[in-house]
């Protein structure tokens, strides 16, 4: 699998860390590991199974342990732990560096950096931006819009109307993400994110129009940069000869590096209005994300609930 890499310079911006001491631009230095680590123990002297390539940070405690060792002792801890040239070591609370820690740095090459949040602030930010920054990707041919809320990623053929709907949901108050390569991220085991690959964000292209930036004609609120997938819908042509779902007791999913998002199969013909269509089903996975199934309170209304295997 690709290994990706996010640059120091974007975490700096994200935390709003402040650069102490940087050895060259922190637009060429790269962090490879979503994990962040509190060398306490390594400080103590425990060298083994340290992660180099993890961002080191020292809160309060880390400082106030530094503080009270013999000088000797300090230096020698120090110094090992910047031999090891981590992608970058941070002093959260605002605390400032030792001398040694400057001398260090410098010798080897190591960007020291500083934040005025605490420690476990600072430790979730960067957590979060490196698990979206780093999260295993892939790229797939649709759209994806924003509806009440719910991010819904729009499938089908090339000219099935994916583009279409997207704008008709747009004019109606609701936000596109992506159109046509919609960028699918892994941020967690049960979280996937989209988002639109940088040089095509908030364009969207509509045969016999041409292409449209939909930022500049419907307005910033009408565009986002990413949302979390909580619906697939796969648009495509009616077949006559196909039965399709009419109660919605079936529940189907659609497989996403993984993760198993709710999905559903929407036929088009023409006279069906998709946009209504599709902001009914962002309403009703909302409603079966809460625990309510319309279907099965129908037929506990009728009494046939006991008749159908769910």
């Amino acid at each position: 699998m690709e290994k990706f890499s996010v640059t120091l310079a974007k975490l700096v911006e994200e935390a709003g860390l402040t650069v102490i001491h940087t050895p060259t631009d922190l637009k060429e230095i790269k962090v490879f590991t979503a994990e962040v680590y509190r060398p306490g123990i390594m400080l103590a002297g425990y060298y083994q199974y340290f992660d180099r390539t993890r961002i080191q940070i020292l809160g309060l405690t880390e400082m106030a342990y530094l503080q009270e060792l013999d000088p000797e002792l300090r230096r020698t801890h120090l110094e090992k732990l910047f031999s090891f040239v981590p992608p970058a070591v941070i002093l959260s609370r605002g605390n400032e560096p030792l001398p040694e820690m400057l001398e260090f740095a410098a010798q080897y090459g190591v960007p020291l950096l500083s934040s005025t949040d605490t420690t476990s602030t600072l430790m979730s930010t960067l957590i979060t931006t490196l698990n979206i920054e780093l999260a295993p990707r892939i790229t797939r041919h649709g759209v994806l819009v924003e509806v009440y809320g719910e991010g819904i990623l729009i499938l089908g053929d090339s000219g099935v109307g994916k583009s279409e709907t997207a704008i008709e949901l747009v004019k109606r108050g609701h936000r596109l993400i992506a159109d046509d390569a919609v960028e699918l991220r892994k941020v967690s085991s049960r979280e996937v994110m989209g988002t639109a690959p940088e040089n095509i964000r908030h364009f969207i292209e509509l045969r016999g129009i041409g292409i449209i930036n939909v930022a500049r004609v419907f307005g910033v609120g009408s565009v986002r940069s990413s949302v979390q997938v909580e619906l697939v819908v796969e648009l495509e042509p009616w077949d006559r000869t196909k039965n399709y779902d009419r109660t919605g007791l079936e529940s189907d999913s659609y497989d996403i590096l993984g993760v198993q998002v709710p999905s559903m199969l929407i036929p088009v013909m023409p006279g069906r209005n998709l946009a209504v269509i599709l902001e009914t089903a962002a309403i009703n996975n909302r409603q079966k994300e809460m625990g309510y199934n319309a279907a099965q309170e129908l037929l506990a209304r009728l009494g046939l609930q006991n008749d159908i295997t769910l």
